[in-house]
């Protein structure tokens, strides 16, 4: 029914004059019916127009997404009148309410979260970033339909009473799985259903902080990690339409109001670049903090509402030092990017929020991660400016211009997105005089962190769970090989009392340049290259002198591979080393890669991308035509989302479209295996299935 009404709604434009209305009763009322047969023909073509189909999804999503924000902050609004008896409490405010209100209300509220996780949607728990990643990466762009309002209500009750947590990664989360649950209904293929929840996350950043550049290359950088054309642009036009959507309801203003700052003196740039060596690192200890908490609490075997209220009542006793870590912090952050604060307090509050924030998120709260990295990255950079401006007061900025730099800092070091921090910060603040000293902040935090640790606060929570994206979309072509891929067995070996006479004579009857050294078990001792035996051969007295080969070899400053070495690690190694080199397992030399052959394998795993990458742009239909049968065609179809868990019985797609389904493959861990030759009607599609299907092109179009 909803995927009807949300089909009827792309149509309304054309069809209101294509065919006329005519009214029909229905149960004692009238409504308005139309053909549904003309509709369904115009919703065909219109799908196979790719492009213009998925700009007026993208458009849809970018509409209601703004409208999501617009309702989480409407509900975090109102629940912070039910929590504190304002809608916008102040620091003050809270400092003046009585011992026992501070501590309730965030335990009341983790109670509440808690359930809601519990009874309701468990991937309302945590930060929502990374399973939004986990759905794109491993199940097509899936996001169950609920978890939109399980998401939206628990975070907006968490935040609401206290939680020190942020409002991004919820918003993420509900803009990605509304636009997943709309993709899903309409039965679009996985590459669409993924940009859909790129387009969603989009339209949720970039309503809520008025940020449309960086809704958008969030999405595209941390979300779906693909700059290509096709995703970019319904990616874009959703986040500008929910900009304007969050404009219209939330006002034109930036999130922070700031005073203009500039880099005083180019010297300075060394100033702002040990900052973002000094944000690096308290990043990451911003990161081990949070997901050793979460293992702590973890280890508590209680229920999950309890442990909430739990951690709710903790942060409430927090907060009576330090009211400053209740909900977003944002009134924190403008003191600090108008300086005045003490360098002191302003370190005491990164360690408070640290601490409040891995509580929150730890005992089982709902909320986003990007507004505490604002605020540990303002307070870091506070600190830090205030101490440098004491020292050079004439050639340094104030302390407010580097907490406007370190808030980008712990955003691009913490998420491993440069780009975003640096444009985020940009739209938040809607100052350019401060661009250059950002980007040094971020680039060398980022380059730190990522040496420091290879995941960031989002895939490092997957990869504790054993999901490691990158193990299925590889970036260097080589990662995903290994060493034993290029093994030769053709090596050469010696022993060690082996005379040099011999050895030199293994070098004219074998191709290579190198002899590997071995004892009498095959261990490896050493390696000869033909570099060792030109002085040799130079020098008759050697050869007379009976050298053996242990005089004679290199005990390092040589390679020596494992067979599970990744291929783009062995190259690495290779470095100047211009001869084969030795594997070994156990200690044992088992054979030899030479360079030739990895150089070898790189071009052709590159041809085969491009080649890939060619064959897709050039196909602009996966239907062809089979040669000598009229009006037949056939088509290898990525299994509709409605289509699994259905037995082929059941679906009749023979009798309902006349098509005929030929075979179904499943895609396995080493390819596509063809699982059900010609299937019977007790075959149950299961996710991964492609069907070969045969019928005419117009039915085919309509199944795709």
């Amino acid at each position: 029914m909803y995927a009807y009404l949300l089909q009827a709604i792309l149509a309304m434009p054309i069809r209101c004059w294509v065919v006329p209305p005519r009214a029909v009763r229905f149960r004692g009322g009238f409504v308005i019916s139309y053909s549904r047969k003309i509709i369904d023909r115009f919703l065909l073509n219109l799908r196979q127009t790719k492009h213009i189909y998925m700009v007026l999804l993208s458009a849809i999503i970018g509409l209601l997404g703004g409208l999501c924000a617009v309702g989480f902050r409407k509900l975090i609004f109102y629940g912070q009148v039910i929590s504190w008896g304002s809608g916008a409490p102040t620091i003050d405010l809270i400092r003046g309410l009585p011992l026992g209100w501070k501590i309730a209300a965030p335990t009341l509220g983790g109670l509440t979260v808690g359930m809601i996780i519990h009874f309701f949607a468990r991937e309302a728990k945590g930060h929502g970033v990374p399973e939004v990643m986990e759905a794109v990466a491993l199940r097509g762009g899936r996001i169950r339909p609920r978890v939109v309002i399980a998401k939206m209500v628990a975070s907006a009750a968490c935040i609401a009473s206290g939680g020190s947590v942020g409002r991004e990664g919820p918003i993420v989360q509900i803009g990605s799985s509304l636009g997943s649950t709309i993709g899903q209904s309409l039965g679009l293929g996985e590459r669409r259903l993924r940009t859909l929840v790129g387009c969603g996350a989009a339209a949720g950043i970039a309503a809520t902080f008025n940020a449309p550049i960086a809704g958008a290359l969030f999405a595209v950088e941390i979300i779906l990690g693909d700059f290509g054309v096709s995703q970019f642009s319904p990616i874009v036009i959703s986040s500008v339409l929910a900009t304007v959507v969050g404009q219209v309801y939330l006002g034109n203003a930036p999130a922070f109001q700031i005073p203009a700052y500039s880099l005083v003196n180019p010297g300075e740039l060394l100033a702002y670049a040990a900052l973002g060596v000094i944000v690096g690192f308290v990043a990451l200890l911003f990161v081990r903090a949070l997901y050793g908490t979460e293992d702590l609490f973890d280890s508590v075997r209680l229920p999950i509402p309890i442990k909430a209220a739990a951690g709710g009542a903790m942060i409430g006793l927090l907060s009576i030092r330090f009211p400053e870590v209740l909900g977003v912090g944002y009134e924190a952050i403008g003191e600090a990017l108008h300086g005045g604060v003490a360098w002191e307090i302003l370190l005491l509050l990164v360690a408070a929020k640290i601490l409040a924030v891995s509580i929150t998120i730890g005992s089982g709260g709902s909320g986003g991660v990007f507004a505490p990295s604002l605020f540990i990255g303002a307070m870091v950079g506070g600190a830090v400016g205030t101490i440098v401006h004491s020292l050079w007061p004439e050639t340094t900025a104030v302390p407010g211009a580097y907490a406007l730099v370190g808030m980008g800092g712990v955003v691009a070091a913490a998420a491993h997105a440069p780009i975003t921090a640096i444009v985020i910060i940009f739209e938040l603040t809607s100052d350019y005089k401060i661009i250059l000293p950002l980007m040094i902040t971020c680039i060398t935090a980022t380059l730190l962190a990522t040496q420091l640790q290879r995941s960031s606060i989002y895939t490092l929570k997957l990869l504790r769970r054993g999901v490691d994206l990158w193990a299925g979309k590889t970036v260097n072509v080589l990662r995903h090989l290994h060493a034993r891929d290029v093994l030769r067995s053709d090596f050469t070996t010696v022993s060690m009392d082996e005379k040099t006479v011999l050895v030199v004579s293994r070098f004219i009857d074998n191709p290579g340049g190198s002899v590997f050294v071995v004892d009498s078990s095959q261990q490896l001792m050493g390696v000869i290259t033909i570099n060792e035996i030109r002085p040799i051969l130079k020098d008759l007295e050697s050869l007379k002198n009976l050298l053996t080969a242990g005089d004679i070899m290199c005990t390092s400053g040589y390679p020596v591979f494992s067979p599970d070495d990744a291929l783009d690690l062995v190259m690495h190694r290779f470095g100047m080393y211009r001869f084969e080199a030795p594997v070994v397992a156990d200690g044992r030399i088992i054979g030899a890669v030479w360079p030739e052959d990895v150089i070898r394998r790189y071009s052709s795993e590159v041809f085969k991308r491009d080649m890939a990458s060619s064959m897709s742009s050039a196909m602009t239909s996966s239907v062809q035509a089979i040669p000598g049968v009229r009006g037949m065609n056939i088509s290898d179809i990525p299994v509709p989302a409605s289509f699994i868990g259905r037995s082929v019985a059941e679906l009749d797609i023979r009798r309902k479209l006349g098509i005929a389904i030929l075979f179904v493959k499943h895609a396995t861990g080493e390819g596509e295996e063809v699982e059900n030759e010609i299937p019977d009607g007790a075959y149950v599609f299961r996710e991964g299935d492609t069907i070969l299907a045969m019928g005419p092109e117009e039915r085919l179009r309509q199944l795709e």
